[in-house]
């Protein structure tokens, strides 16, 4: 990663923080993931050679911008939904600004009605960050867009796990994923298609 993004990252960063202290109204909270987890997500890129990526909430790209940055090393491309056009503008100007527009495809629309769309086997890395009481509902979705030994990362597992209970109770039944928790950032869910 070069200086410039880094140091732009470093902005987004405590942008999305301030931002998320001052405000009660959920809508226009960030919510990003800490640099921890943004790190672990372009690690994993590299280390799959995922070339084809699906991020379920973009929020301000603050994540889709650490994935972008490793999926051009692959000549890959981050497609990224987000449902609120406010966070998708504040998105779209950053990526502009990181010039990194070329390796994201950022769409505004209901996640689960456009993987309804998608052909199967059609990403082999999603990161999945977005409504959390949509995850089982989605599930079906998920598992028929991600290729053979594709990798979800699923965020939040240990800071909104009343929440995810559901859902990780559902994928740890399923018997052609291999399945582990990590503690970092807010805790993340790794799901391996076999």
């Amino acid at each position: 990663m070069d200086r410039e993004l880094k140091n732009f990252l470093k902005e987004l960063e405590r942008f999305g923080i301030d931002n998320d202290n001052g405000l009660t109204d959920k809508s226009k909270r960030m919510r990003n993931v800490t640099s921890e987890t943004g790190e672990f997500l372009s690690f994993m890129i590299s280390l799959t050679k995922s070339k084809n990526i699906l991020e379920i909430g973009t929020s301000n790209g603050y994540s889709t911008l650490w994935m972008a940055d490793r999926i051009a090393e692959n000549e890959g491309l981050v497609t990224t939904l987000e449902y609120s056009p406010y966070k998708a503008d504040l998105a779209k100007v950053n990526f502009e600004k990181a010039n990194m527009t070329k390796w994201i495809n950022l769409l505004v629309l209901e996640a689960g009605e456009y993987m309804k769309t998608l052909h199967p086997n059609s990403f082999d890395f999603i990161f999945l960050d977005s409504e959390r009481k949509e995850y089982v509902e989605w599930w079906k979705s998920l598992k028929k867009i991600l290729k053979k030994n594709g990798l979800i990362i699923v965020d939040n597992i240990i800071s909104h796990y009343p929440e995810l209970h559901d859902f990780i109770d559902l994928v740890t039944k399923e018997k052609d994923f291999v399945i582990f928790q990590l503690p970092i950032g807010s805790g993340l869910l790794l799901l391996n298609k076999k």
